[in-house]
């Protein structure tokens, strides 16, 4: 296989070694010929028709172009798009990334007993919010957060990454229901319920549980209960609702409340980004922010998002 990819990127990039293998392409570790410097390559293969490329391809690496021009310092940058070689039915392309160290997953897993501090978290959850609110004030939902894809680099930096199922949204869209990774879903997705950017932040509440250890938020209430949903709430069997505190003893009140705040059942009530970022939970360490830049015109219809 890396003989297969580097015949068709010859010339520019050399493969060294496959990082990991997903729904939506080959991961691979590379150098660039020119630099010097490692890059990672990301192996893309779409069913192509007439007209060409897919739009949801286009859609991708137009909106990774757009995160590029912007150089948040909490969102991978895509560095180039390889033209590749094309049959009748399917086209091969491949992104280039920078290279990050490893995933937040591969950190988590080096951490020594007793775990990571506290304040090594909260640095962690920081960054992390950061570049998703840099996300959400540009109407982009991610919809595939999980520690597999958030890098961190040797510095300590996190990096947001894989935007294969991200979109530009807007208030009337329509998202397809079957997205982020199960152990990461929010509610409304497993209902199939309409979603928006909350959905992250469900996502980003499991990984903040996960740094410390599993959570359990017990049944929602009848009145929480959507009513755009087949599923009825009495198909669940009700727990009684436990203190956070109970299943991760390590955090402290304020991330306790943080972090129910962020799995709260209905998406209208649960904590943005931007409100995250501004808990009482970081502000023993504060750090001056400034406002992320926002992209012009990028709000989509339904139509184009589909």
């Amino acid at each position: 296989m890396l003989g297969i990819m580097a015949k068709e990127i010859r010339g520019q990039y050399e493969p060294v070694a496959e990082i990991g293998v997903g729904a939506y392409g080959t991961v691979y570790k590379a150098r660039d010929l020119q630099s010097g410097k490692f890059v990672a390559l990301k192996n893309v293969r779409v069913q192509t028709n007439e007209n060409g490329l897919p739009l949801s391809t286009v859609r991708e690496v137009a909106l990774l172009k757009r995160l590029e021009h912007f150089d948040h310092p909490n969102i991978v940058k895509l560095m180039d798009v390889c033209a590749s070689t094309r049959t009748d039915r399917e086209t091969k392309v491949t992104l280039v990334f920078e290279h990050v160290d490893q995933d937040l997953k591969t950190y988590l897993n080096k951490v020594p007993p007793p775990g990571l501090p506290l304040e090594t978290i909260k640095n962690l959850m920081r960054q992390f919010l950061s570049g998703l609110e840099f996300l959400h004030l540009n109407c982009i939902v991610h919809r595939d957060l999980k520690p597999e894809n958030i890098l961190v680099t040797s510095c300590g930096q996190v990096k947001l990454a894989d935007f294969g199922l991200a979109r530009i949204y807007s208030c009337q869209m329509a998202l397809t229901p079957v997205v982020v990774t199960l152990w990461y879903r929010a509610p409304e997705v497993l209902l199939q319920s309409t979603y928006a950017t909350p959905v992250d932040i469900w996502s980003v509440g499991c990984i903040f549980a996960e740094m410390f250890r599993r959570n359990m938020i017990g049944l929602p209430s009848e009145e929480e209960w959507p009513e755009d949903v087949t599923l009825p709430r009495s198909a669940f069997s009700p727990r009684t609702l436990q203190p956070v505190e109970k299943f991760v003893p390590e955090i402290d009140a304020t991330g306790a409340q943080l972090l129910l705040e962020m799995l709260t059942f209905n998406p209208l009530r649960r904590v943005s980004a931007s409100q995250a970022l501004h808990h009482a939970f970081f502000s023993e360490d504060p750090e001056t922010r400034t406002t992320p830049e926002t992209f012009p015109n990028t709000r989509a219809t339904a139509d184009e998002v589909k």
